[in-house]
């Protein structure tokens, strides 16, 4: 599948660097409006952003562009990339665009764009509107002047969104809860405080003050140290860090412990088994997750579909199979019953609301499996060039897995959104693993290194 613009989510790159540029952006939004109107009777798109000061200028070349073809448009503003994909189907548009660069620095950004049933395009779909992008014809095609579309500020947006993210456990009573969470300057920050307050958390916020520049920085789901310093010094039962357009978090429990995706899908899932809720008696994960969390799943009667690395992957194998709970180890968590896509705030009330129902620590109810040693090491790479391609990488690997045996695994991959290669290595004796880990990354860096 040749694709010249669209990565593994959406269109992602350096700020006022081709392709993120109000160029590009302008002919994109042209590109998707002639692709929905043709097929669609309902001509809105809905756009929301997260807090990087490059927002502004894709959001407004969108905009115009969109309108050019003759489709209106509603802006939402900050708000996190899940709720723009409910707010999609909630007020009937034809599309949703996301611009936002996810877990990425603020000098990043990115462009996604959902279905009007609020899930991510396909493969399919984003090549039709790549061939439009680029042909030759886009300019001709534009609405006579009375038709041109009209913007709006969908002013209700926030109240919505929130709304519905408290209804999604049915208002749940979380008083007494002490809590910390971590807004990473970026899209969470204003509807995120405001959910867990209402719904009674005793909650202390931090990184919640974005300035277009902080988003990520040194904060958030990829940077916990801020968060499990808050979460002692404050006695809080736990923490919640969201990444920067908070379709996914990472958690603390009350000793400052990491919980990752896995550890939180374990919770969820045996405690909608219990519950009779979990789908088919099936949990969704990628290659990614722990072999403990696969082991721990079939000792209690819980099938597990393994899909490759993407919470898009993810999300149709569960459309596929009448899923309901997956995810990643990452902190992608989708809850196919309330979303058709990852929602971090709506993964941190379900893992809420089974704190608040038990008397146990949180150490205690998320550390249900015990985990095989693994190492994970992302490397700096000038370019992605096959790894079958280069000799001493593909030797390394070889003899990784030779010295792991049947004992352990090897993958090695590309990011979809950065020059970056991933390494990760899992086995039985972790000393083993890091090693292993570290050769092949260091082969990695010597041969393909930025």
């Amino acid at each position: 599948m040749n694709r010249r613009l669209f990565g593994t989510d959406g269109v992602r790159g350096v700020a006022n660097t081709y392709p993120m540029t109000p160029e590009v952006a302008l002919r994109l939004g042209k590109a998707l409006a002639r692709t929905f109107r043709d097929t669609q009777d309902i001509r809105t798109v809905l756009i929301g952003k997260d807090t990087r000061l490059s927002g502004y200028i894709l959001e407004t070349a969108l905009t115009s562009g969109i309108c050019s073809m003759g489709l209106d448009v509603f802006l939402v503003g900050p708000l996190p990339t899940p709720a723009v994909a409910h707010l999609t189907t909630s007020v009937n548009a034809n599309a949703g665009i996301m611009i936002s660069a996810s877990h990425n620095v603020a000098e990043d950004n990115g462009i996604k764009i959902f279905t009007e049933t609020g899930v991510k395009l396909s493969d399919e779909k984003e090549l039709e509107i790549e061939k439009t992008f680029f042909s030759d014809t886009i300019d001709e095609d534009h609405a006579p002047p009375q038709e041109i579309g009209k913007a709006y500020r969908l002013e209700t947006a926030h109240g919505r969104y929130i709304e519905f993210a408290k209804a999604t456990v049915g208002y749940k009573d979380l008083a007494g809860l002490k809590m910390v969470i971590d807004c990473a300057n970026g899209a969470a920050y204003s509807v995120a405080p405001e959910i867990f307050r209402e719904l009674g958390a005793d909650l202390t916020v931090i990184n919640d003050q974005p300035d277009g520049t902080n988003i990520n920085l040194n904060c958030g789901a990829l940077h916990l140290d801020d968060l499990k310093s808050k979460v002692v010094e404050t006695g809080a039962q736990i923490g919640i860090a969201f990444d920067g357009d908070a379709d996914r978090l990472m958690a603390v429990d009350e000793q400052g412990e990491v919980i990752d995706g896995d550890q939180i899908m374990a919770t969820l899932a045996l405690t909608m088994k219990d519950q009779g809720r979990l789908a088919n008696d099936t949990l969704v994960t990628t290659v990614m997750s722990n072999i403990g969390l696969k082991l721990l799943m079939r000792e209690r009667g819980v099938n597990v579909e393994t899909t490759q690395v993407g919470d898009r992957y993810v999300a149709d194998c569960m459309a596929r199979g009448g899923h309901n709970l997956g995810g990643e180890q990452s902190g992608h968590v989708i809850f196919r019953d309330h979303s058709p896509t990852g929602d971090g705030i709506i993964t941190a009330l379900q893992l809420l609301c089974i704190v608040q129902d038990r008397d146990d620590p949180v150490s205690e109810i998320t550390s249900m499996f015990e985990k095989a040693p693994q190492s994970l090491i992302n490397v700096n790479v000038a370019q992605k060039k096959a790894f079958e391609d280069v000799p001493a990488i593909t030797e390394a690997i070889a003899a990784a897995e030779a010295a792991l045996g049947d004992t352990g695994r090897v993958l090695v991959r590309y990011s979809g959104t950065e020059l970056l290669a991933r390494v990760l290595v899992e086995g039985t004796d972790g000393d083993q693993v890091k090693e292993l880990a570290c050769g092949i990354a260091d082969t990695l860096a010597a041969e393909l290194g930025a």
